[in-house]
């Protein structure tokens, strides 16, 4: 039976490796956004929210419910970004790939036990609350991809 190729290979387009010049320059035109940065942003998030709901309702344990929320997005993302900042998950793209799933499964596992944790460690939890502070502390990743640095414009190509 004759094997069937999925694309025609002589239409196949021909790769070239980048040299270091314009892999640096793809790395200054495409900007990366560092996870420290996120994390620091979801901290911020976590503070106002954890005020607001202080300054809304009047009441401290809401204020530590919605905080305690927030900190269970941002201890997790601490533990996945310290992670995947290791030496070890840079070793190759193989090592890269496989430490990245590793630490997103330590991360939601740290995450539910946080959450298991929650009516033990908050007095008069408000479960409101802490589902609030959780949800919008984890929308920062969204923001954070929309406020990432600007692509710079390359020169001189037509």
């Amino acid at each position: 039976m004759p094997k069937i190729a999925p694309w025609d290979e002589a239409e196949e387009p021909e790769i070239t490796p980048l040299t270091a010049a314009q892999a640096q320059a793809l790395r200054e035109q495409q900007p990366s956004l560092s996870p420290w940065r996120v994390v620091a942003w979801q901290v911020v998030v976590g503070i106002l929210l954890a005020l607001a709901a202080w300054l809304l309702t009047g009441q401290a344990s809401v204020a530590w419910s919605a905080g305690y929320g927030a900190l269970a997005v941002v201890v997790p993302a601490i533990v996945f970004a310290r992670g995947l900042m290791s030496q070890f998950s840079s070793f190759n793209a193989a090592t890269a790939g496989f430490g990245f799933f590793v630490w997103e499964a330590v991360k939601i596992a740290v995450s539910v036990g946080m959450l298991f944790a929650a009516p033990q460690l908050v007095p008069d939890l408000s479960w409101l609350a802490m589902l609030i502070g959780l949800i919008v502390t984890m929308k920062v990743y969204w923001v954070a991809l929309l406020m990432r640095p600007e692509q710079k414009r390359s020169s001189g190509r037509g």
